[in-house]
């Protein structure tokens, strides 16, 4: 009797530990029945326990939407942002890059998208005097740019298609991380403008280049169809052909050079918004909130 009752007792605790563990499992896990799945190899004559976590169920974006948005950058150099400016006296530098890139994409699967994007970007600088003191460093020497001025403008439009893997970080899809890789196509006017004594001279160039860029970023929705985002370029495989003209657009020379650079670039650093059409996500949402 004594034997009977003791296994009895061995069997419902076993039975009370399995429960308490799925339970736990629940909870920290979301999972709404037991997740644990028995599989048995065809080959082996044991049978293996798998546990799964559930974690490729979390969706940033479903299958069958299309994405539209816009990303852009803006900034600015003056003499204030460099340390040169300490030994660089009445210095007039001025600049500023703005990039604006409009895109349209399609999920083909959850949280895989591929898509098409257009850029135009527009750069301007300008350098106007500085009187220059290296008396500290290099036995008193001092002289000035008086009379020299630098203008320089460039206008570029470009095409890429590009593809973009979401990472949801929340059961719900709200926040995520991505990476993207675009492959692009830019065209691109420079003039630059240089005046010594009064007199100036100017040149124009040409610009056609290839890029595959790799630019991870960050996403979240603010509400539910419409995403911010912000990307970060850090570079890759770029080739670029230069035409170089004078001012009455005769061929002065050319140029070509190709390079492998992975680095953060400030002037590719994107903040931009994405509408996801159709609504699938917050269908998606309400369906699990009542579910």
């Amino acid at each position: 009797m004594k034997k009977i009752f003791t296994l009895l007792t061995i069997l419902l605790v076993a039975t009370s530990l399995q429960t308490t563990v799925s339970a736990q499992n629940n909870i920290l896990f979301g999972s709404k029945s037991d997740t644990t799945k028995v599989r048995k190899h065809p080959r082996s004559p044991f049978v293996i326990n798998r546990i799964d976590r559930e974690i490729n169920k979390n969706v940033f974006a479903y299958k069958g939407e299309w994405i539209a948005g816009i990303s852009a950058s803006y900034g600015t150099l003056t003499a204030d942002d460099s340390d040169i400016a300490m030994i660089i006296e009445n210095l007039r530098l001025g600049g500023s890059v703005v990039s604006v890139k409009p895109y349209l994409g399609y999920m083909y699967r959850n949280n895989l998208s591929i898509g098409a994007r257009f850029g135009y970007t527009y750069m301007n600088g300008s350098f106007d005097n500085a009187n220059i003191n290296l008396g500290n460093f290099i036995n008193g020497i001092e002289f000035d740019t008086e009379g020299i001025a630098l203008n320089y403008l460039s206008n570029a439009y470009s095409f890429a298609v590009f593809h973009r893997a979401y990472v949801p970080l929340d059961r719900r899809g709200r926040f995520g991380v991505f990476g993207e890789l675009e492959l692009v196509g830019q065209y691109g006017r420079s003039t630059f403008g240089f005046m010594y004594n009064d007199e100036w001279s100017t040149s124009v160039s040409d610009s056609y280049k290839v890029k595959f860029n790799f630019n991870p970023g960050l996403a979240a929705y603010i509400f539910p169809n419409v995403c911010a985002t912000i990307s970060f370029g850090l570079g890759g495989l770029q080739y670029t052909h230069i035409k170089q003209f004078d001012a009455d657009m005769n061929t002065t020379g050319t140029r070509d050079f190709s390079k492998l650079r992975f680095r953060l670039n400030i002037a590719e650093i994107n903040i931009g918004v994405t509408i996801h059409l159709w609504g699938k996500k917050n269908e998606q949402n309400l369906k699990q909130k009542y579910d």
